[in-house]
């Protein structure tokens, strides 16, 4: 197994972003799911009071009182079950990560318990003191865990209304690119077989998809509407604007990558559901309808409900299906609601015919089920980084070996892809990706959300570091990576 040669990123630092992590944005987000199963409860409640056949009473009640566990355990210790506490867990920086290993319930979970043990071993299986990246991992696992020992509550994203909601705010831009793809058709045929204007439109492309996460519900980035869309602006004014705030740019590598494929496939490793995955969606449409590079495109969701935001199968599934419905995304002023069902049909062309498709089966349940689908998926919900993914998750290596790029979206997968070690910013891609490197093509898309960053010239990292600003965190900042894959 590889072992970086500087350590992982972890919270002993109160002065670090990943202790701020671990003491402020984790007890909100553990307190929305402990809220949103308070309200539900309550519902059910109502429900159960004037339901007349009591097998319907029972049902209602064996809910209730199984949300009434979900946020026990959510909310302080009993016992000696693997739980959470709000108050004491988060904050003391003494408490253990976990009073047991995570319970059989079904769902992968050996490489977390295997992992807790050798931490216990090392004495460093405290919330604080254990490596950021598993034990923010962990603790979405663990969460799932809550819901995976019921019997009502298994295919519950406790997520599921923040990501719509959010994604509901973001119908302006939708309605704005769905009109740009339209006038894109009116030029397809000139398009097709001009290489500079698609080289230009791929940038464009890049960058739409680069930016969007800014629009996402991360509490780690304080863009005002207007940074956004200013960032989000087409033309060359916006892409010289834009220059300065991406400290790698290998929009031109990738594009000469993308040009010598041919009927290839790409993959996308998805980050947030709703307008992220709305761009990701445009990309890889862009890819196959108006170049003659791209044939196929393969999504990978989360198995389970991640990091707040990330795209499970349902959710792929379901923001099509949304987007058809202009009631759940009513169209602006002035805005085509015509635009946007041509283009989303087409999608729904594109997945009916496997053009578009997902590692697993669009009916995946959450956890992955037991028919053995999970195996393409799990991986991604594991603590390992992407760079023991040979090791540990051979079939998928394999499978993406054949892809012509694989594009890892978001913060998270850099983070996953570099291990979150501390690596200084001027360290090569090749390395910090350990043997990762040279597997298949990887185009890495990510504003600066966490504190690892690699591929940046050590002049501009030091200058920035020493300006005392938070160019690593605050999202401002971002990183086009892109690396060949060595085929000998």
């Amino acid at each position: 197994m590889f072992v970086a040669p500087y350590p992982p990123y972890d919270p002993t630092d109160p002065a670090g972003f990943s202790y701020t992590t671990v003491v402020h944005r984790w007890p909100v987000i553990i307190t929305g799911v402990i809220d949103r199963m308070h309200r539900l409860s309550h519902d059910l409640c109502l429900e159960m009071n004037v339901a007349e056949v009591e097998a319907e009473k029972e049902s209602l009640k064996l809910r209730i009182d199984e949300a009434k566990g979900i946020i026990e355990k959510a909310s302080h210790r009993t016992g000696s079950s693997a739980t959470l506490s709000l108050c004491l867990s988060l904050t003391d920086q003494q408490t253990e990560i976990r009073d047991g290993p995570i319970p059989s319930d079904g769902e992968s979970a050996e490489m977390y318990n295997s992992e807790l043990q050798r931490l216990a071993e090392d004495a460093k299986n405290t919330w604080f003191t254990a490596p950021w990246l598993f034990a923010e991992c962990y603790l979405y696992r663990l969460l799932r865990s809550y819901f995976v020992q019921t019997t009502q509550w298994v295919s519950f994203d406790p997520f599921a209304s923040q990501k719509a909601e959010t994604f509901k705010q973001s119908g302006k831009a939708i309605y704005q690119i769905a009109s740009t793809m339209h006038e894109l058709e009116q030029e397809h045929a000139k398009l097709e077989s001009d290489s500079e204007k698609l080289g230009v439109l791929f940038k464009e492309m890049i960058q739409m998809c680069l930016w969007g996460n800014a629009t996402d519900l991360s509490l780690l980035t304080h863009l005002s509407a207007s940074d956004i869309e200013h960032l989000q602006t087409v033309g060359k004014d916006a892409q010289a604007a834009r220059a300065e705030f991406i400290l790698r740019d290998d929009q031109e590598k990738v594009w000469s990558h993308v040009k010598s494929l041919s009927n290839g496939k790409v993959d996308f490793v998805l980050d947030n559901a709703g307008f992220e995955l709305f761009t990701d969606l445009v990309f890889a449409d862009f890819l196959v309808t108006y170049t003659p590079h791209v044939s196929h495109v393969v999504f990978h969701p989360k198995l389970i409900p991640w990091f707040v935001s990330d795209v499970t199968p349902g959710d792929f599934t379901e923001t099509i299906h949304s987007l058809l419905d202009p009631e759940f995304l009513p169209p602006p002023a002035g805005m085509d609601f015509e635009h946007l069902r041509t283009m989303i049909k087409r999608w729904e062309k594109y997945v009916d015919e496997g053009v578009f498709a997902l590692s697993v089966p669009a009916t995946t349940p959450l956890g992955g089920g037991s028919d053995g689908v999970a195996q393409l998926a799990e991986f991604w919900t594991s603590p390992a980084p992407y760079w023991d993914m040979q090791v540990h998750a051979s079939r998928l290596w394999n499978a993406l070996r054949t892809s012509g790029l694989v594009i890892f979206k978001g913060d998270l997968n850099y983070r996953k892809l570099t291990g979150d070690v501390q690596w200084p910013a001027w360290t090569s891609l090749s390395t910090a990706f350990g043997p990762l490197a040279g597997s298949f093509p990887i185009l890495s898309l990510r504003t600066n959300k966490a504190d690892v960053v690699v591929g940046v010239e050590r002049e501009v990292a030091e200058k920035l570091d020493a300006s005392g600003s938070k160019w690593r965190v605050d999202g401002r900042y971002a990183l086009i990576s892109f690396l060949e894959a060595n085929r000998e």
